[in-house]
């Protein structure tokens, strides 16, 4: 377990909730990201603390089959003004699972979260998020860290 401490992100949040019902969220996360790239949102988040892309999924009516909201973005200061037509989401204290995943995106992603369903853990269902750093520019042999809230 590891324990976060709350930071601020600034980015793109879907603009209403999905659900892992019928893929459906492989659809609105997917062109979430496309948006987010084309943008180049990440280009222009000011005073990030690095060149970290956070996935966010929060906001949970329940378990990992119920809807939930989805955000992407970088990591700032707590007190950077959000530019117009972008948002900003808080990631809050507390304990996390960590869970590293590594091959090419975005299977290996899907593939983890799916070990992530099946394992038995006293998940929170508050918030989860995924860390594409240096070692997932490679899309072929990425690394990403996914952490997932727990009680």
């Amino acid at each position: 377990m590891t324990e976060i401490k709350e930071f601020k992100l600034i980015g793109l949040a879907l603009k209403s909730r999905t659900t892992n019902k019928n893929a459906q969220s492989s659809i609105d996360c997917g062109n979430l990201w496309q948006t987010f790239h084309t943008g180049g949102y990440a280009q222009k988040i000011p005073d990030k603390k690095s060149d970290e892309i956070y996935a966010v999924y929060y906001n949970y009516e329940g378990d990992y089959t119920r809807p939930f909201s989805f955000f992407i973005g970088c990591k700032v200061e707590a007190d950077t003004e959000v530019p117009d037509g972008m948002d900003s989401l808080i990631i809050p204290n507390g304990n996390y699972q960590l869970f590293k995943t590594s091959g090419e995106i975005p299977g290996c992603i899907s593939k983890a979260w799916g070990v992530i369903w099946c394992t038995n853990f006293p998940r929170k269902y508050h918030v989860d998020f995924e860390v594409y750093g240096e070692k997932s520019l490679d899309r072929n042999k990425a690394e990403v860290n996914i952490y997932v809230s727990v009680k």
